[in-house]
């Protein structure tokens, strides 16, 4: 019996994308599926793909002549390349340069840009769409989104990510007191700082709720360029939040909250929520995107940008604590409906041999 071989293409790699595609990989390979992962240096040194018993290519993220030529050597003997995001799409068609091997796209997220850059944005997302056998969506509206760019089979597969360690009830304590939230509010935010995580409007809401008596603290895990910005912000507003930068303990830190803010202009399935949910920690989110499908009536929803409703949300909340500990309830019923990640890379392989299905037939 031959085996089914796979090259899974990552490009930059989101944190959900990128941490995906090890639990795809890792799911494959038990399964007797050859994997290759083909991406950055760099995510193999974060992410261990070739832990996971998948072998690995490392591909630059530009697409030049020399990284185009490096991913179609890892596609010659390939039975089904899968590509994650639009931009490894594009590269992956071109590696693939006509020959008759299924692509397959997964869209995990949409691209935030304006102007020009949306314009090229639209036309590799394109590009993408009409290379691709089949894309699989992570949320309705990518899958909608899709079949807007062409996709001549677009399915919904949402993506679960990995489910966190309980962190044991002693460390809550110590968190807290790290960050000094011993004897007041702990809200807890999670993203890279840039505009479409919506710190500013954070922010904002921040100001309105420091009137409380204690303030809470908002602690926001995570880097980007906004930082310095954000900082100066914090600091000529005297207001009740810490930058802490990103953090490997930070299944402990949410833990440790009473509260978790989510104030992106749009997520699919994002894993701050799944985290929030799965941990039992009450959940404040934006209405965007998949979140409305991924949270049900187990989060508070507020509009986007509306820092008002934002932190009306999060003081009603603080003041209730029988609604808090209602919605921990729900937020942990709402998490066992989900996917598992046995039942994502069961999808997957179904499509594999949906789209092999000669080779298939042959070999099973």
């Amino acid at each position: 019996m031959s085996q089914l071989r796979t090259v899974q293409v990552l490009g930059g790699g989101s944190a959900g994308s990128s941490a995906h595609v090890s639990s795809l990989a890792a799911g494959l390979v038990a399964r007797g599926v050859h994997v290759t992962v083909c991406a950055p240096a760099e995510l193999d040194h974060a992410y261990d793909y070739s832990g996971t018993g998948a072998a690995f290519a490392p591909v630059p993220r530009r697409s030049d002549p020399a990284a185009v030529a490096a991913l179609r050597a890892a596609c010659l003997t390939a039975d089904v390349v899968h590509a994650h995001g639009p931009h490894a799409a594009v590269r992956a068609a071109l590696a693939l340069g006509g020959r008759r091997v299924p692509l397959v796209v997964t869209w995990h997220a949409r691209a935030h840009a304006e102007g020009a850059r949306s314009r090229l944005i639209r036309l590799m997302e394109r590009r993408a769409a009409r290379a691709a056998a089949v894309v699989l969506g992570t949320t309705s509206d990518l899958v909608d989104r899709a079949r807007h760019r062409g996709a001549r089979d677009a399915r919904l597969a949402p993506v679960s990510a990995p489910v966190p360690r309980l962190p044991a009830a002693a460390h809550a304590g110590k968190a807290r007191a790290e960050l000094g939230a011993v004897e007041r509010p702990l809200i807890i935010a999670r993203g890279s700082l840039v505009p479409h995580h919506g710190y500013g409007s954070l922010l904002d809401a921040a100001r309105l709720w420091r009137e409380l008596d204690p303030a809470p603290l908002l602690v926001v895990v995570g880097e980007g360029r906004e930082r310095a910005a954000l900082q100066r912000r914090i600091r000529n507003e005297e207001l009740p939040v810490r930058l802490i930068g990103s953090r490997d303990d930070y299944a402990e830190l949410l833990a440790a909250a009473d509260l978790a803010v989510l104030c992106s202009s749009w997520e699919a399935r994002s894993v701050s929520a799944q985290e929030a949910l799965r941990l039992g920690v009450p959940l404040v989110a934006t209405a965007v995107g998949g979140v409305p499908e991924l949270v049900g009536d187990a989060a508070e929803l507020v509009p986007y940008g509306n820092a008002e409703a934002l932190a009306r949300a999060v003081v009603r909340l603080l003041g209730d604590p029988g609604r808090r500990a209602e919605m921990a309830a729900a937020g942990l019923a709402q998490a066992a409906s989900w996917p598992t990640e046995d039942d994502t890379i069961a999808q997957v392989l179904s499509v594999y041999d949906e789209l092999t299905q000669p080779l298939a037939a042959r070999t099973r």
